[in-house]
């Protein structure tokens, strides 16, 4: 049994768990790093890249379709399932050496192919080898939340972890869960040739503002996509392809079944217990510094139960280096994370929807809305489905809420500004080129202004007094 004892022991080498390898060994700390599948984690392999890539091919194939308004005659596609496909899989494979065992240890990270689990409060097992560490960090991510639906198990069914492993396209996708993976596949499948229903048991995009959801589901609705909410599955059944039933009594019969109805923590082979960290429903029970109970132990990303996103794992990253490496003070916060779903149109949001923000401050907030057929660049485009919200307290935007073309490149103004607590007239003050979609982000802002200046008597008097002895 060998025995190493290190600075930071990194369990996970997902995006988190890598982005904190690389910064605290080129920082001058000892790491090691264990990963018992693959290097990259759910992101590269099975989630933003590979879905990504899927939805840039489903693009394409919708665009010879819909050329007409623009003089372009529209042609059905003649899709290959199997070489879309493998664009995925050649995506991946494209971003590989970054994410590799290779690269890493080129960096100077000693780096273990095994699953780790805790033996001690200050020891993990992985294989053959005992790490000691002063400091650990969990960084395992989650995967696929499986329900357990009477007879599920009786049939083939697919997961984000497998459904890139297709090469025949699918005649009739039943896919449950209205969420941000169920939609983006579902609209994803349907614009390559696929019939697709979607079996939600609440609401489709039920996160989402409602106003804002509703935008998007109308065009994938639109596309063809079956979206049918409020549909609790109760039984599923084999046999000829696969049909899900659901307590209203209705049947729904496909070729293949998609699951996506959540994630769960990937905490099972841990042996927390062993460390003295707590769990809950969501992961690992965290402080504001993502600390556990054991505080020698950080855990970062999806497993530390919040917001499970491949970005806040990487800010996640930052928090723990800054107080590991150097004992700093730092604390995670969500108010300043954005987040995008990458349907057509996309949706993003940070911060406050509206329906939260007056929750929280009644009517002290001011919603300012704008219009995407407002802007030219979207005219220009046929692009005009969408809308933004910005959600404003004294002056200060608290959350702002987009459904539109490029929605989640839109959102990172209202990132910045709220992140660095600008106010409103930063973004007013900000000169757009013209024509671009950004504009939007500056006449929304503008609309703090209209009754302040526009319909404003004050205003009014004040000029005309001016006017007098200029």
């Amino acid at each position: 049994m060998e025995r190493i004892k290190t600075d930071i022991c990194v369990i996970g080498g997902g995006s988190g768990g890598l982005s904190v390898a690389a910064g605290a060994v080129q920082m001058g700390a000892r790491v090691v790093l264990l990963e018992g599948h693959k290097m990259g984690g759910d992101c590269l392999n099975y989630g933003c890249v590979p879905s990504k890539a899927l939805i840039a091919a489903a693009k394409h194939a919708h665009a010879m379709k819909t050329g007409g308004p623009y003089g372009v005659t529209p042609v059905e596609p003649q899709v290959d399932y199997a070489a879309a496909m493998e664009h995925v899989a050649g995506v991946i494979k494209g971003i590989e050496p970054h994410d590799s065992v290779e690269r890493f240890g080129g960096l100077g990270v000693n780096v273990i192919s095994e699953f780790g689990r805790f033996i001690s409060p200050s020891e993990v097992k992985a294989g053959d080898t005992v790490i000691e560490a002063r400091r650990f960090v969990i960084a395992t991510g989650s995967s696929p939340f499986v329900p357990p639906i009477p007879g599920l198990d009786t049939v083939d069914y697919l997961t984000n972890e497998t459904l890139f492993e297709l090469r025949e396209r699918p005649e009739h996708l039943l896919v449950i869960g209205g969420g941000p993976i169920g939609m983006e596949m579902a609209q994803a499948h349907a614009r390559l040739g696929c019939k697709v229903t979607v079996l939600e048991g609440l609401k489709a995009l039920g996160r989402d503002d409602p106003d804002i959801a509703r935008v998007a589901l109308e065009s994938i609705r639109a596309e063809g996509v079956e979206i049918v909410e409020g549909a609790m599955v109760t039984e599923i059944v084999g046999g000829e392809g696969v049909t899900v039933k659901t307590k209203d009594g209705a049947e729904y019969s496909g070729s293949h079944l998609l699951m996506a109805v959540g994630r769960k923590p990937n905490i099972d082979k841990l042996d927390l217990d062993n460390a003295g960290v707590e769990t809950h429903r969501s992961g690992i029970v965290v402080d504001a510094g993502l600390k556990t109970a054991n505080k020698r132990v950080y855990a970062i990303g999806d497993v530390a139960g919040g917001l499970q996103f491949t970005h806040v794992a990487g800010y996640h990253a930052g928090i723990v280096i800054r107080s590991a490496l150097f004992g700093l003070p730092a604390k995670a916060s969500e108010k300043h994370i954005p987040w995008a779903t990458y349907t057509d149109p996309e949706i993003a949001q940070i911060g406050l929807t509206e329906a939260q923000a007056v929750e929280l401050h009644g009517n002290k907030v001011e919603v300012l809305r704008f219009e995407y057929a407002e802007n030219d660049r979207a005219r220009a485009e046929r692009n005009t489905k969408g809308l933004i919200k910005v959600m404003v307290l004294k002056g200060k935007p608290v959350g702002a809420s987009i459904v539109g073309a490029q929605a989640g490149e839109l959102i990172q103004t209202w990132a910045l500004v709220i992140a660095n607590g600008l106010k409103i007239g930063a973004v007013a003050a900000m000169v757009a080129p013209y024509p671009t979609l950004g504009e939007i982000n500056k006449r929304v802002a503008g609309q703090y202004y209209t009754p302040r200046l526009f319909e404003s008597a004050r205003v009014k008097r004040i000029v005309r007094l001016v006017q007098r002895f200029l």
